[in-house]
């Protein structure tokens, strides 16, 4: 698996810019360097030069180049970078020059499949680089930095550690059974099998990781005319939702991505909540009770300045074991609703802005703890949970008094689970589905 050849792609987005970066790794990063880019002195590694690149007599751009001399490089390869204008024709004529020269395209995620290949980083570690380039807040690059940092690495090497000496202790009594009985060592075994699985199944919170990658799902809710479509425009300041007098203007739903606190808040507006005659507005009503079964928290949008309705008291029944934050909307009118009759409402005016700062912490709350936990993304948490599977499994075989190379084996998949979260133990098909979700040039 170790790579011979030398590739090259760009590092930078694509299109206008400041700058564009162009990357070669590999032996002949140098020689290709050189060919295309004269420093005013003998190259130095790790540092910046100024000068012009050039290929068949052409002068291409006028620009900066370093040099990283293996194995002080990202991929522990030579590394070449040149920093042209931005644009597209520099960065293209530069590429295709390289080409011209024995470089070929990289493909996604080579250089970074480079750098664990080469055990620069492992494979969680890798996957961090990932996460962090598609963080939308930053709870989700907070958790990404924490992974590149080696958080996951080194939990997973304590559990592991855990996992060693729970196996040497089973060997033990397989080797000196005069020594130490099995009924002994599978008690021992036993507890401390219990107590890895307790402490795997904890470092998941699939809704945490979700809600820190993806973001907070809050559904705005009500009976029509209530004032969803006006909070909506107040919680995202700008005109998202169609605000008229008319019920049943909002008939699908109607989104607004905010950032509250570090965290990506998916604003929902739905239909109006009642039993209309119109098959449309139907079908929004039906999409709006969908959107409120699937939302980590939903706002119940109360009319303050109007005594409840049927609809109201309906919906405040259904939602009452849902996570929501009950919201009495145009308080800036003479209020006939009370706070005091409600658990914990917040009082809001969306055309005045009145109490939308506080709304907007209570939403944020519902995303507390999104993304600290000690895994965070799918894969490594699914590994986590059929390690833990095996460990209660061996935990079993003890209790049961089953024989000692059972409860091994199930040792041993838990050890071989976790091994597959750092790269320890993977194949290299698993590795190309990896890393073909990277972007190009990283």
């Amino acid at each position: 698996m170790e790579p011979k050849d030398t590739i090259a792609a760009l590092a930078t987005a694509p299109g206008e810019g400041g700058i564009a970066i162009v990357r070669v790794s590999g032996p002949k990063a140098e020689e290709l360097l050189s060919a295309l880019f004269t420093p005013a002195h003998p190259w130095e590694s790790h540092r910046m030069y100024y000068g012009h690149i050039a290929f068949q007599g052409q002068a291409l751009d006028e620009c900066m180049a370093v040099l990283f001399r293996a194995p002080r490089s990202y991929t522990r390869e030579d590394v070449a970078e040149i920093h042209l204008h931005g644009g597209a024709w520099a960065a293209r004529e530069a590429l295709a020059a390289l080409y011209a020269l024995g470089a070929r395209a990289a493909e996604p995620g080579e250089f970074t499949k480079r750098a664990f290949l080469n055990g620069r980083v492992d494979l969680s570690r890798a996957e961090a680089v990932m996460a962090l380039i598609s963080a939308q807040g930053r709870r989700a690059a907070r958790a990404a930095v924490r992974q590149l940092d080696g958080g996951v690495s080194g939990f997973i090497r304590a559990a592991q550690e855990e996992l060693l000496s729970l196996l040497s202790g089973a060997a033990a009594a397989i080797d000196y059974p005069e020594e130490i009985t099995w009924e002994e060592a599978a008690a021992d075994l036993e507890g401390g099998a219990r107590a890895l699985a307790e402490k795997l199944e904890s470092a998941c919170d699939e809704r945490g990781a979700r809600i820190a990658a993806q973001g907070l799902e809050a559904v705005l809710c009500g009976r029509p005319n209530v004032g969803k479509s006006s909070l909506l425009n107040a919680l995202s300041r700008q005109e998202a939702a169609i605000v008229t007098d008319i019920p049943g203007t909002t008939r699908d739903i109607v989104r607004a991505d905010v950032m509250i606190d570090g965290l990506t808040v998916h604003f929902s507006d739905t239909a109006g909540l009642r039993e209309g005659s119109d098959p449309i507005e139907r079908i929004g009503v039906s999409r709006a009770r969908r959107a409120i079964a699937g939302a980590d928290v939903a706002l119940i949008v109360l009319n303050a300045s109007q005594p409840l309705t049927e609809e109201d008291e309906a919906l405040l029944r259904d939602t009452q074991d849902a996570p929501r934050i009950v919201v009495m909307n145009q308080c800036d009118r003479q209020m006939i609703l009370r706070p005091e009759d409600f658990e914990a409402p917040a009082v809001v005016s969306a055309v005045t802005g009145e109490g939308i700062p506080l709304l907007e912490k209570r939403i944020a709350a519902f995303g507390a703890g999104a993304g600290e936990s000690a895994l965070t993304q799918q894969r490594h948490m699914d590994l986590a949970r059929q390690a833990a599977r095996s460990l209660l499994a061996a935990a079993d075989a003890c209790r049961d008094g089953d024989p000692v190379d059972l409860a091994v084996i199930h040792l041993q998949e838990a050890l071989a689970c976790l091994g597959r979260v750092t790269g320890e133990q993977v194949d290299e098909k698993l590795i190309d589905e990896i890393f073909s979700r990277f972007c190009v040039g990283k």
